[in-house]
């Protein structure tokens, strides 16, 4: 598909234009999603109810940007966790700009289909038919029965093999809404906040008491989440993005199938966000699993929120082991901000945003250089570098070189040690601060200028 770039610019007045894709179960909501974004993110697997929220990606066809929501399958009379994402694809219709109706042209029309159709018209909002698996000409054919439905006419396409997608697209712009007018100077977008944490910690209910509404399907079995959800949330009167993700069960290298993408796009959350809050059980010991989350976030680089969740069932014995665990467990992450919470009750929940900015603050922290030596300088003189091979390196210069996360270079006379660097960085926070950031100290040795060259190290 060919994205034309200049036409469309990031920051925009008014809302971007909002395709809900819907339909019965497997009949390839997800492939076409992944067809209209230009990249395979939505889950998609050769089994019903992969998809369990209505999850939106950021899309573009010929200047044009909208936001395509992919949604779980639709059913009647659908109970227990099948009836919240029916739910959750009817909000997604209720929301829409337009509806992209899928039906599979190889099964036909079914009763459930005609079921969707009798609640798309409820929606009065317009409505796209369209013929999916329509692999070859003879299939083409068979969409003709589709007109049966009484949504006009069908749309053959084949979301797998890419058959038909621009002819859609083009109708799907042209029932979209005006675009908004676009202005060169635009504020600041919404702080990136990805959720993650092992599975069943209680992500989705966290993302469903912030925002105020059932934003994602919650049930007692681990892993409901599969894909990303992103969401608009309003916290102590300022507007974040979550992004909600599937809980990290396996190393990705151990993963298959839908559990295998679900970890790489958990991973990509993280890499797009700014910072993280990794929910942890405080009813439960803290796991290898949760060492593996925050590890991903730290090698990310991102700005990191522990959030104790399911506060409110712990009594005192387990508050005295929990401290001893993260005094143990959490020892080389001393740094993070932590907040205890209930997603269940709502305690402390208020406390998540001021957490959040401390650690964006810290995230984006610059210390003026001439503030940097002149402390870097006292610190060394007190407690210089220990003595290898008759004599010890020193600091000759530093200077943050960037931040988002705030990166020192140290230029030195030679290698420091690992455990000296990380005196550096321990006695850099307690000066400075960066409270919930990570921190990158790399040194550069000063090269020897000759065979001979007397007191200067091997770079």
């Amino acid at each position: 598909m060919e994205v034309v770039e200049e036409a469309v610019e990031p920051e925009s007045v008014g809302p971007v234009p909002v395709v809900a894709v819907v339909g019965r179960p497997n009949v390839g909501k997800s492939t076409l999603v992944n067809r209209i974004i230009g990249r395979r993110q939505a889950v998609v697997e050769d089994v019903p109810g992969v998809t369990r929220d209505r999850v939106p990606y950021d899309a573009q066809w010929n200047g044009r940007r909208f936001t395509v929501v992919d949604t779980g399958g639709w059913e009647p009379d659908a109970r227990d966790r099948a009836a919240a994402i029916a739910n959750q694809a009817e909000i997604a219709v209720q929301t829409a700009d337009v509806v992209v109706f899928v039906v599979d042209v190889t099964v036909g029309a079914t009763d459930v289909d005609e079921a969707a159709v009798r609640m798309l018209r409820r929606s009065h909002k317009p409505v796209i038919l369209v013929a999916n698996k329509a692999d070859n000409q003879n299939l083409e054919l068979e969409a003709v029965s589709l007109w049966q439905l009484g949504l006009g006419e069908p749309h053959p396409i084949s979301a797998l093999h890419g058959r038909g997608s621009g002819d859609l697209l083009d109708d799907i712009l042209s029932a979209l809404p005006s675009p908004p007018p676009i202005i060169e100077d635009g504020p600041r977008g919404p702080r990136r906040v990805a959720l993650v944490g092992r599975p069943n910690v209680g992500k989705s209910s966290l993302l469903n008491r912030v925002s105020k509404e059932e934003r994602a399907v919650v049930d007692s079995v681990a892993g409901t989440t599969v894909d990303p959800v992103d969401s608009l949330v309003e916290m102590d009167g300022e507007l974040w993005q979550f992004v909600d993700t599937a809980g990290l069960r396996k190393r990705v290298n151990q993963a298959s199938g839908t559990e295998y993408y679900a970890s790489l796009r958990t991973a990509g959350a993280v890499e797009a966000a700014e910072v993280a809050v990794v929910l942890l059980d405080a009813g439960e010991v803290i796991s290898e699993q949760d060492q593996r989350v925050l590890s991903q976030v730290v090698e990310a680089g991102r700005a990191l929120v522990i959030a104790f969740n399911k506060w409110d069932l712990v009594d005192a014995d387990r508050r005295f082991y929990l401290d001893k665990e993260i005094d143990r467990e959490l020892k080389r992450i001393p740094w993070a901000v932590r907040v205890n919470i209930s997603a269940k009750t709502g305690r402390a929940v208020d406390k998540l945003a001021p957490a959040l900015r401390r650690a964006l603050e810290s995230w984006e922290q610059r210390v003026p250089t001439g503030a940097l030596n002149q402390w870097l300088t006292a610190l060394t003189q007190a407690t210089p570098h220990p003595v290898r091979g008759g004599r010890a390196p020193r600091i000759l210069f530093a200077t943050q070189a960037g931040v988002a996360p705030p990166r020192f270079v140290l230029f030195t006379t030679g290698p420091l040690d690992a455990g000296y660097l990380r005196f550096i960085e321990r006695k850099l926070r307690e000066e400075f601060g960066f409270e919930g950031s990570p921190i990158e100290l790399s040194v550069k040795p000063r090269k020897k200028t000759g065979p001979g060259g007397r007191g200067k190290a091997h770079g």
